[in-house]
């Protein structure tokens, strides 16, 4: 049979092969480098997440997810007694919200609580008034927080040891940011600055 294949053509191809893969680790190196400078982190079918809420704000008022509709939504599930990572994540919050000036006006940020039987609305208005002054804190019954908690692929669990008022939560730390429609946008976790938080926001502007 004639080999109609040129001399020399499987070197050729198995150096294009290497370069290729090369080429794509570099692209991939590339994007998770950008990802450990941002804070963002991976979360399978994201963009699934969010979903319609029925809560009460820390005012005692109804509160609806289309309420927000025409705005960006800046979410972060936690809760008041939580000794540093939900205050520190909202102290960024607050501090990117700062610095993209005007353009705040645009974002809702909001808190809501992964522990509803605790954080009524009386402890989310102590409690955000330590925050950005359009905080909107967000209580319910349990199984309206738990549907939620779901819906945004949030983990959370009451600690080992406590008693029934005095406990810790257990829960993953994650700010997304939602679109005007509701729809996922984008997501950073507690490691970023507000800097950072601030830039993944702008981007969306």
């Amino acid at each position: 049979m004639r080999d109609y294949l040129p001399r020399g053509a499987p070197a050729r191809t198995a150096l294009v092969a290497a370069l290729v893969l090369i080429a794509v680790l570099a692209a991939w190196s590339g994007w998770r480098a950008w990802q450990l400078r941002s804070g963002a982190t991976e979360i399978a079918g994201a963009g699934l997440l969010g979903g319609d809420f029925a809560l009460t704000d820390q005012h005692g008022d109804s509160r609806r997810d289309s309420d927000f509709r025409g705005r960006f939504m800046l979410v972060y599930f936690g809760f008041v007694n939580c000794p540093d990572i939900c205050p520190a994540t909202l102290q960024v919050m607050s501090a990117a919200l700062d610095r993209l000036g005007e353009d705040a006006e645009r974002i809702a940020p909001l808190f809501i609580t992964v522990d509803p039987v605790r954080d009524t609305p009386d402890a989310l208005k102590a409690y955000a008034a330590n925050f950005h002054p359009r905080l909107v804190a967000l209580t319910g019954d349990q199984a309206a927080i738990a549907a939620l908690a779901r819906a945004y692929s949030v983990y959370y669990d009451k600690a080992a040891g406590g008693d029934a008022t005095d406990y810790q939560i257990n829960h993953s730390s994650i700010v997304y940011l939602m679109g005007p429609d509701g729809r996922y946008l984008t997501h950073t976790d507690a490691s970023a600055s507000p800097e950072a938080l601030a830039d993944a926001i702008r981007a969306y502007l």
